[in-house]
C-alpha cells in the first residue's frame, strides 16, 4: 500500500525561489512529499480553505500582501495547520514576533539547505500535533472534572480552595463552585464541625502524603450537619514542598446515621444476645457482618474482631464455594427469598468441619433497611452418626463415582487445554503497512498447525512491531502433552514481555533463553525449546533473523523458481533454548523481494517413517518445495500436506506439525 505523501504549499511569487524549495525537498526526502504553489496570499487563503495541506511555508513579500500581515493572513486561512516562515532577511525582531503569533518556524532563504527544510517541516507538524493531543487531553480532564458525580477539590496548605467542581458545590449546599470557593475562606473554621480535623488532615498529608477514608462532620452551607469521607494526596514541587493538596469527597451522612440506629438497636437485645447458647449472628444486605455474639465466635473458632465488618463467608474455608455462598444471598435477601430454617455441612477457616442447625429471622431497621439474625446451633456429633451409617453403605459406588468424575474431569482439562492453546495462536493477522486492509497487506500469512495429541508443543506469532516491520516467531517444545503445552505458554509470555527488544532477533532469543533457564533450573526439569524468529522490514526490503537450534527455514523466490536455507553466515548451529545460561544467538539478515516467501516450520513436518522405515529427509522436503516454488503461499501449503503423509507408512503425521509462511506482496 502507498504511504500518503507530506502535503506542502509554498506560498511564493519568485520563480527562482519555487524551484529552489522543489529541489530542496526531492534532495530531502525523494518522493515523501507533495508540493503545492500559490503565488499570493489571495490564491494560498482559497487553497488553504481546501483542507488538503499538512503544512505551510510563506514567504513574508506577496504581490498581495507584505511582511507580518501576510503571515496572519496565511496562518488564519491554514487553523491548525502549521505555518513556516520563509524570508529572504534574516531579521531578529521580525522573527521574534512571527513565532510569538505563532509561526512554527523561521528560516532566512539564503541558509537553507536540504536537511534544514526537512527538519524544520517535521518538528513543526509533531509541535502541532502535540498541541493537538495536550488540548484533546485538556478537554477530556475538563469534561471529567465539571461532569463528575463525586466532589473533587484542591486546597492550599494554609486551608483555602483553589478549585472545586460543580458536585462538591452541590454536595455542600452552595449553589456554584464559586460561590463555595468565596465563602469558605479557612476551611478549618468554617467547614469542620471539629476544627481540629484540618489538622490532624494536615498532619496525615505531611507524614504519608496522602489519606483515604477519612472521615469528619462539616456544615452545608444552610448550617446543618453531614459526614464526608474525603480521598486525598499531597501534590509536591520539585523540591519536595507540598504545592497543594487535591482529592475527591463523598456523602455518607446514611450509613453514618445507619450505623447509629443500629447502635440503638444493639442495646434492647442485649442480654438475649449474650447469654444465648447458639451462635447469633447478624448480617447486612450485602452479607457484611454487622455483629456476632460470644456463642457464634466459639462455635467458628474466631475472634468477633476477625468476624464483624468483613463478608460472613470469612468463617468460612476456601474448599467452600465463597463467591456462590454470596451471591445466592445477596440475590434473595431483597425477595426474602431464604430458608427460615435448614441444616447445612460448613468447613470453617480453623479447618474444622461441623454441621450446623441454621435459623434465619428479617429485623426490620428504619427507611425500609433489613438486617439478617441467623441463629446456628451446633448439630455435629448427630450428623456425624448418620453420616457413618450411610458411608459404609455408599462408599464402594462413591469410589467409583470420583473415578469416573477425575477421568471425566482430566478428559475436560486436555479438551481446554486445546481449547487454550489453539486460542493462544493468531487468529488473524495484520497488515503492512499497519491499517492496510487485508487484501492490499505487504505481508500475508499463512499457517497450518496439526498437534499430534490433544495438546501439542509447537507455538508461533505473528507480531507487528511498528507500522512497517514484523515479527515471526515460531518455536518446538521437547516432547509432548501438557508440560510442553505449558512451556508454549510460557515462551509466549517471555515473547510479549520482551516485546521492547523484539525488533533484535538475536537479543531476543538471547533474553528468552537466559530468562527460560532460570525458570526451568527452579523447576528442576530438564526441557529445551527450538526456536527461530525474524523480523521484516519493508523500508529496508530485508529480513533479519536468528536460531536457536530450529530447523532453518526456507527463503523461496518464487517469480525466481529458487529456494535457499536460511542460515548462519558461518554454518554453524546454536543450541536450543533453555539449556546453556550464557548463549549468545547473532543476527542475520538478507534481502527481501517482492513475491518472495519465508516458510517457517517444525520437525515434525518432515520427521515421518515411510515404507522400510525410511525416513522423509529434510533434504526431500527442500526438493518438494523447490518443485512447487512458483506456488503461491495457501497452494504450497496445500501440495506439502498432501504428498509428505502420502509418502508416510500411516498416512498421517506421528509428530505436532507447525509451518508458517510470509508472502511478500510483488508490489514490494
Amino acid at each position: 500500500m502507498e504511504i500518503r505523501k507530506i502535503r506542502i504549499l509554498l506560498v511564493e511569487d519568485d520563480p527562482l525561489d519555487v524551484s529552489l524549495m522543489r529541489n530542496s525537498l526531492q534532495k530531502s526526502g525523494g518522493g515523501r512529499f507533495d508540493l503545492e504553489v500559490a503565488g499570493s496570499v489571495a490564491d494560498a487563503v482559497a487553497r488553504l480553505g481546501r483542507g488538503q495541506t499538512d503544512v505551510a511555508l510563506t514567504d513574508l513579500n506577496l504581490p498581495d500582501s507584505n511582511g507580518l500581515d501576510t503571515f496572519k493572513a496565511v496562518k488564519a486561512a491554514a487553523r491548525d495547520v502549521p505555518v513556516i516562515i520563509l524570508s529572504g532577511t534574516d531579521d531578529e525582531t521580525t522573527a521574534v514576533n512571527a513565532v510569538h503569533a505563532g509561526a512554527e518556524d523561521y528560516l532566512v532563504k539564503d541558509r537553507l539547505t536540504p536537511p534544514l527544510v526537512l527538519r524544520a517541516i517535521i518538528y513543526a507538524m509533531e509541535r502541532t500535533a502535540g498541541k493537538k493531543a495536550m488540548l484533546a487531553a485538556q478537554e477530556k480532564y475538563r469534561s471529567i472534572f465539571d461532569n463528575s458525580v463525586s466532589g473533587i477539590f484542591q486546597t492550599s496548605p494554609e486551608g483555602r480552595y483553589l478549585n472545586v467542581n460543580p458536585a462538591l458545590a452541590r454536595i455542600y449546599g452552595y449553589g456554584s463552585a464559586d460561590e463555595l470557593m468565596s465563602r469558605i475562606s479557612d476551611i478549618a473554621r468554617l467547614l469542620y464541625v471539629d476544627p481540629n480535623r484540618r489538622a490532624v488532615f494536615v498532619h496525615l498529608m505531611q507524614g504519608h502524603g496522602m489519606v483515604t477514608d477519612f472521615e469528619s462532620q462539616i456544615y452545608r452551607k444552610d448550617g446543618t450537619t453531614m459526614w464526608i469521607s474525603e480521598n486525598a494526596r499531597a501534590v509536591r514541587d520539585r523540591e519536595g514542598k507540598i504545592e497543594y493538596y487535591e482529592g475527591m469527597v463523598e456523602d455518607i451522612t446514611a450509613r453514618k446515621e445507619a450505623e447509629a440506629k443500629l447502635r440503638f438497636s444493639e442495646r434492647r437485645f442485649r442480654s438475649v444476645w449474650q447469654n444465648c447458647t447458639d451462635g447469633m449472628r447478624l448480617t447486612d444486605e450485602m452479607g457484611v457482618v454487622v455483629a456476632v455474639n460470644r456463642s457464634y465466635c466459639n462455635l467458628v473458632g474466631l475472634p468477633s474482631e476477625q468476624l464483624v465488618g468483613l463478608p460472613f463467608t470469612a468463617a468460612y474455608a476456601e474448599s467452600e464455594d465463597l463467591a456462590g455462598m454470596t451471591r445466592f444471598y445477596q440475590e434473595n435477601f431483597a425477595d426474602r427469598m431464604l430458608d427460615t430454617q435448614l441444616e447445612r455441612h460448613f468447613t470453617l477457616r480453623s479447618g474444622k468441619a461441623v454441621d450446623f442447625e441454621v435459623s434465619n429471622t428479617f429485623i426490620d431497621l428504619e427507611k425500609s433497611r433489613s438486617l439478617l439474625l441467623t441463629v446456628f446451633h451446633d448439630i455435629t456429633v448427630r450428623k456425624q452418626a448418620e453420616e457413618r451409617e450411610h458411608r459404609m453403605n455408599l462408599e464402594l459406588a462413591r469410589s467409583q463415582a470420583e473415578l469416573q468424575k477425575k477421568n471425566e474431569i482430566m478428559e475436560a482439562d486436555l479438551k481446554m487445554a486445546r481449547e487454550i492453546q489453539l486460542a493462544m495462536l493468531p487468529q488473524q493477522y495484520p497488515s503492512f503497512p499497519l491499517g492496510a486492509q487485508p487484501s492490499e497487506s505487504l505481508l500475508q500469512f499463512r499457517h497450518r498447525y496439526h498437534p499430534s495429541g490433544q495438546v501439542g508443543g509447537d507455538f508461533f506469532n505473528v507480531v507487528p512491531l511498528t507500522a512497517n516491520k514484523a515479527g515471526v516467531f515460531i518455536c518446538d517444545v521437547m516432547g509432548h502433552g501438557v508440560r510442553s503445552a505449558l512451556v508454549t505458554a510460557m515462551v509466549r509470555a517471555l515473547v510479549e514481555e520482551l516485546r521492547l527488544i523484539a525488533a533484535d532477533p538475536g537479543e531476543l532469543l538471547t533474553r528468552i533463553n537466559r530468562d527460560m533457564r532460570a525458570i526451568l533450573q527452579q523447576t528442576g526439569s530438564l526441557l529445551f525449546t527450538t526456536a527461530f524468529y525474524l523480523v521484516a522490514d519493508l523500508e529496508t526490503r530485508e529480513i533479519t533473523y536468528a536460531n536457536a537450534g530450529h530447523p532453518r527455514p526456507f527463503l523461496i523466490h518464487r517469480p525466481l523458481g529458487e529456494v535457499e536455507i536460511l542460515k548462519y553466515a558461518d554454518g554453524k548451529a546454536r543450541p536450543a533454548l533453555g539449556l546453556f545460561e550464557n548463549t549468545a544467538y547473532p543476527t542475520v539478515s538478507r534481502p527481501l523481494a517482492g513475491g518472495d516467501i519465508v516458510m517457517l516450520f517444525t520437525d515434525g513436518l518432515y520427521e515421518v517413517e515411510g515404507l522400510g522405515g525410511e525416513q522423509f529427509s529434510q533434504e526431500q522436503l527442500m526438493e518438494t518445495v523447490r518443485k512447487h516454488a512458483h506456488l503461491h503461499c495457501e497452494e504450497l501449503f496445500n501440495e506439502l500436506l498432501k504428498e509428505i503423509p502420502d509418502f508416510a507408512q500411516s498416512h498421517e503425521f506421528t509428530d505436532d506439525v507447525c509451518l508458517v509462511g510470509m508472502e511478500a506482496s510483488e508490489k514490494l
